[in-house]
């Protein structure tokens, strides 16, 4: 099952008429039309209500929030409301309240609050689940079930701990299989009963926080259970709603690149994948690009949902800056660019009260519809409407893939060493960028993809190395392609043990580098590398490098290892491995990324205009759009690489002449 069919891009957001007496309600709706919005969340956060005691429903409200978005002639995403319990739920089964890390109860408060093994929990949320999808499956203006609320939290109780024993012994079969896993005669650990494991937390293997731990080994394989815990949560609703409904897609609602949950080991599972994109203001935007590319990602390259974004300005951050005049067109089809076939907001209308009542929204306390938040919302629903379904279950068809490892995460940011000021994002980020801003279309893609139609794999810190992922590796050099890995890639094997070979492990052939020993630094510690004209600076980690096989294509220019390799190229096959030592500025990544994409003929035609994103989908027919999103406060001037037509505008462009691009300026060119 895929996502739902539309006949243009769902347009509209969070709505929550539950908070408010009826006669908002038709105010909601009057400037619902003006704005072109046509498609509504609801019941995100309505337990309390729905179920105001043990054995009682009440669906009156719910009834008439979805009978009057019907009558609207609206569709509607409709929340199982499982994500914040109701108090008496809480005070009557206490262990549906979560432990934290440090070992701590917790009583009733705030959301994301429930134990994902506790009885209680999946008994209360699966009826739910059930009694929603038993009274709503046919009503005309359901589009999509909405299961809970962007899952994540982790719990440390006597469930939870019994649960991962469990789910160990299914992992591993046996304890001398675990204990091999885990490496634990370090520090006598070896476990003689199942009923020894522990969660680790502040008062068992971790001081200083979750990423400071004595077994690495436990701590990931207790990462992956949460993921498996929550995701049992979800297929537990899901198996219900099916009971009643078995064509309305399902989905959650992610939030990118979060790193508690792996979003991979959830994709099978989503009819169709969406998320809630708060990237921070001041980010370039390639960061919320990679995001939108890694949701893209996890359905195979099928297109996702913006299921959530702000119109304006968050109230989490203790800072949060307003979008300026223009952005949020940008961000929104910057969403579209990369493969969303929705668009929708958090929130409609302004909470009155709580900790969101400063949130952005469409409509703000004094309910007006001249504000300019709501002019640029109500332009922007007037463009989606024109641009009708041209883009919808378009494709992305990209020669370039960057592999994006939970796993690897994990596993890096919770090692003693060399670095804990190496962030796994901001390095991943450094390459995507590089590879965008050359013009390049990247699909973010696990390590568990078949890379055949790929020319170019980038796989910046790799750090963990599973299954064939080697081989499949190789063959992409073998036939032609370019790998490029970097420091700190190829060390540990699936359980966290380091590899019995010089580093980078499974990957040295390919590389045809040995690391022979590796420096970490403090930030303010900089090393100049030499690449052709380029000198750029290094930081963090240094590895050095003694080549079998490659040539040196950058070279450190300080401390002892003055000289030595920083970035390598080795031919293999018909291919090349590229390796990169240490943490390059991004002006060196970029110089690195852009030589390859060369090599491959994949830099884009406005490659020169670095504040000038691109990004290509093909629709169904087999119409070519080419999305041109200009970054800058100034107008972009280009020269048009082809001859195209604006959907936007309709205006048409011939091959050679002059291209302008507004401040901010969007244009989806249909290719000719």
């Amino acid at each position: 099952m895929t996502a739902p069919r539309t006949p243009k891009i769902p347009y509209g957001g969070d709505h929550n008429p539950e908070q408010w007496p009826e006669p908002v309600w038709d105010d909601d709706h009057r400037l619902f039309t003006r704005a072109r919005i046509d498609t509504l969340t609801v019941g995100v956060f309505s337990w309390s209500l729905t179920q105001p005691a043990p054995g009682t429903y009440d669906f009156t409200i719910l009834d008439r929030i979805l009978d009057r978005a019907a009558a609207e002639n609206r569709q509607v995403c409709l929340a199982t409301g499982t994500a914040a319990l109701p108090p008496w739920l809480a005070k009557r089964h206490p262990d549906v309240n979560r432990t934290d890390f440090e070992g701590r109860r917790h009583r009733y408060g705030q959301r994301h609050n429930f134990c994902p093994s506790s009885p209680a929990y999946r008994e209360y949320a699966t009826a739910m689940a059930s009694r929603l999808a038993e009274r709503y499956a046919g009503h005309p203006a359901l589009l999509a079930w909405h299961i809970n609320n962007e899952y994540g939290g982790a719990c440390y109780c006597d469930l939870c701990a019994e649960a991962f024993r469990e789910w160990l012994q299914n992992r591993y079969g046996t304890l001398d299989a675990l204990n091999d896993a885990w490496w634990t005669t370090f520090w006598s650990h070896r476990y003689t009963d199942w009923v020894e494991i522990e969660p680790p937390n502040a008062l068992t293997e971790h001081w200083r926080g979750p990423d400071h731990t004595a077994f690495q080994g436990i701590t990931l394989d207790y990462f992956r259970f949460t993921t498996d815990a929550l995701l049992g949560c979800f297929l537990a609703e899901k198996e219900v709603i099916r009971a009643h409904d078995p064509d309305t897609p399902v989905t959650t609602n992610f939030m990118g690149m979060f790193r508690p949950l792996d979003y991979h080991r959830w994709a099978p599972h989503l009819d169709f994948a969406s998320w809630d994109s708060y990237p921070p203001l001041d980010a370039p935007p390639t960061w919320p690009a990679l995001a939108h590319d890694l949701m893209r990602g996890l359905k195979d390259g099928a297109p996702f949902w913006l299921m959530e974004q702000t119109p304006s300005t968050t109230a989490c951050r203790d800072v949060n800056p307003l979008r300026r005049p223009g952005e949020l067109r940008l961000a929104t089809f910057q969403a579209i660019a990369h493969g969303a076939d929705a668009a929708l907001y958090f929130q409609m209308r302004a909470s009155r009260g709580a900790c969101e009542k400063y949130h952005g929204a469409v409509i703000g306390h004094a309910g007006r519809d001249d504000t300019r938040v709501f002019r640029e919302v109500a332009e922007l629903g007037r463009e989606l409407e024109a641009l009708g379904d041209a883009t919808l279950g378009a494709r992305t068809p990209a020669r370039t893939a960057l592999l994006f490892d939970w796993d690897s995460w994990w596993a890096l940011e919770i090692s003693d060493g060399p670095s804990r000021l190496v962030k796994y994002q901001e390095v991943v980020h450094a390459y995507y960028r590089a590879a965008r801003e050359a013009g390049a279309d990247v699909d973010v893609v696990p390590v568990t993809v078949d890379p055949t139609g790929y020319d170019v794999v980038l796989a910046p810190v790799l750090h963990m190395i599973k299954g064939d992922l080697r081989e499949r590796l190789e063959a992409v050099a073998a036939r032609g392609g370019t790998v490029l890995t970097t420091f700190l890639s190829g060390r540990v094997d699936e359980h966290d043990r380091a590899f019995l070979a010089d580093a980078p492990g499974p990957l040295a052939p390919l590389m045809g580098v040995r690391v022979d020993e590796w420096d970490a630094r403090p930030p303010q510690v900089v090393q100049p590398v030499q690449l052709g004209e380029l000198t750029c600076e290094a930081r963090l980690v240094f590895e050095i490098v003694l080549p079998r096989g490659a040539e040196p294509v950058g070279t450190y220019g300080a401390d002892f290892y003055a000289g030595t390799p920083a970035v390598t190229r080795h031919a293999y096959g018909q291919g090349e491995g590229w390796y990169v030592a240490t943490d390059l500025d991004q002006p060196g990544v970029a110089w690195v990324v852009r030589r390859i994409l060369a090599r491959h003929d994949l830099l884009g035609p406005y490659a020169d205009h670095p504040a000038v994103e691109t990004a290509t989908r093909v629709a169904p027919d087999g119409t070519r759009l080419l999305f041109l999103l200009n970054h800058a406060p100034e107008p972009a001037r280009l020269t048009a690489h082809t001859t195209a037509t604006d959907l936007l505008t309709g205006k048409r462009v011939e091959d050679g002449e002059p291209l302008t691009l507004d401040p901010l300026g969007t244009a989806v060119l249909r290719i000719q």
